[in-house]
C-alpha cells in the first residue's frame, strides 16, 4: 500500500479535479509536471499545459475519475485502478470502466502520470 501522505496527495488531486478546481489540482503536482494527453495522444509539461488541457478537454467532455484500488510497483510508483465516467456535456455516457493511472511522486508532490489500460470484464 501507498504511504497515507501519497494516498491523501492522490484522493486530493482527483476530488479537485472532479470539482473542476484546477488550482488545487495543480498544487499536488511539481510545477514541471509531466502529464499524459488522452484526449490527443502525447504528453503535456507544467502546470501551465496542464491547465490549457484540462481547460480545452472540459469544454467537450465531462470525465469523472475515482479511485477503486492502490497499489505500489516495484520501482516505486503508486499505481492506481481509477472508475472512468465519461459523458458529453448533454449527459450521454461515452466511457463507463475501469483504467489504470500510475504515478511518480517526488517530494510529496506529482512528477508524472501515465495511463494503462486494464482488462473490464
Amino acid at each position: 500500500m501507498p504511504t497515507s501522505a501519497d494516498r491523501d496527495l492522490l484522493v486530493t488531486a482527483y476530488t479537485s479535479f472532479n470539482a473542476r478546481d484546477i488550482d488545487a489540482a495543480l498544487k499536488t503536482m511539481h510545477a514541471d509536471v509531466d502529464w499524459p494527453n488522452g484526449m490527443d495522444g502525447g504528453r503535456v509539461h507544467g502546470h501551465d499545459e496542464v491547465r490549457t488541457y484540462w481547460t480545452r478537454q472540459w469544454k467537450v467532455v465531462d470525465p469523472r475519475v475515482e479511485p477503486v484500488g492502490f497499489e505500489v510497483e516495484e520501482d516505486g510508483r503508486v499505481a492506481l485502478t481509477v472508475h472512468q465516467r465519461v459523458c458529453d456535456l448533454s449527459g450521454k455516457v461515452l466511457m463507463d470502466h475501469l483504467i489504470g493511472h500510475v504515478y511518480r511522486i517526488e517530494d510529496g508532490l506529482i512528477r508524472s502520470m501515465e495511463i494503462r489500460e486494464i482488462a473490464n470484464d
